[in-house]
């Protein structure tokens, strides 16, 4: 989910990714990357955030689709059906997951597809049908070429799921990951430095973390369950978000590294 070259430092540990016809990053284009609040409330909460690792922070508020400037300000919004989830740049293109049907019901009857708009101006591009996610999609990554599903999860169920897909979203395999239960599934995914990275809901919320073969390697009492992204100087950007009746939702990014004891976020230790 990279609009360039680069070699970025995610959580401590460095990977190097490209995308297709762009050019290099340099590194004031990645220099301001940092704290900020997005501009606007919504009517639901926050979901989600990936950036085009240039100039533009995307956010999913379940029924609002929102393209800011890295410094919050907004550039464009659009409604957007009800429930987009987590989402992912790749390419000039921003992928979210979405549920049309019913979160964490054990007889599976979600509705999960991937929807796909234009980056710079969130136009509607397409939409995949992703119907293995029996539980609802709400969370998405993309590497090498194939995209990562995550959602919900009956309450009970030790255990957590990735769904893999081709470029084209043809299904391609179901992995477990052995987390135990984390409540309502895996919200929120992103892959840097070798490792994938998963928030989740709880209390306390936790993110995990797994090699590429999804083998579980840590899990972290931290709040990334709102959206999570690598950026190429070495830090995360995690979401946070906020509800008030009668005034709506808002969201913001705030930093964080890994260190030894887990994740610190900055301002939060």
């Amino acid at each position: 989910m990279r609009c360039c070259l680069f070699t970025a430092l995610v959580c401590g540990f460095a990977v190097t990714t490209a995308g297709v016809g762009q050019k290099p990053c340099a590194a004031s284009e990645t220099a301001a990357w940092g704290s900020v609040q997005c501009e606007g409330t919504y009517p639901k909460h926050l979901q989600g955030i990936c950036t085009n690792d240039l100039d533009a922070i995307y956010w999913s508020f379940t029924t609002v689709l929102v393209k800011t400037d890295r410094q919050g300000r907004l550039l464009k919004k659009i409604p957007v059906a009800s429930h987009h989830g987590d989402l992912c740049f790749h390419d000039g293109k921003i992928y979210v997951a979405v549920n049309l049907g019913k979160f964490n019901d054990p007889a599976g009857n979600a509705d999960s597809w991937v929807y796909v708009y234009g980056a710079d101006d969130l136009s509607f591009l397409a939409k995949h049908e992703t119907q293995q996610v029996v539980h609802g999609a709400g969370g998405i990554g993309f590497r090498d070429g194939r995209f990562f599903l995550v959602g919900g999860m009956p309450p009970g169920v030790n255990e957590n799921y990735v769904f893999e897909y081709d470029g084209s979203f043809r299904f391609l395999k179901k992995h477990v990951i052995a987390s135990g239960y984390t409540l309502l599934g895996i919200q929120t995914a992103a892959f840097g430095g070798g490792s994938w990275w998963f928030g989740c809901y709880g209390k306390p919320q936790v993110t995990l973390k797994t090699d590429e073969a999804f083998n579980l390697l840590g899990k972290y009492e931290i709040n990334c369950s709102l959206g999570i992204v690598g950026l190429p100087d070495g830090r995360l950007l995690v979401a946070r978000g906020q509800c008030r009746t009668g005034t709506g939702c808002s969201g913001s990014v705030v930093t964080a590294r890994e260190e030894a004891a887990g994740l610190s976020v900055s301002g939060e230790r």
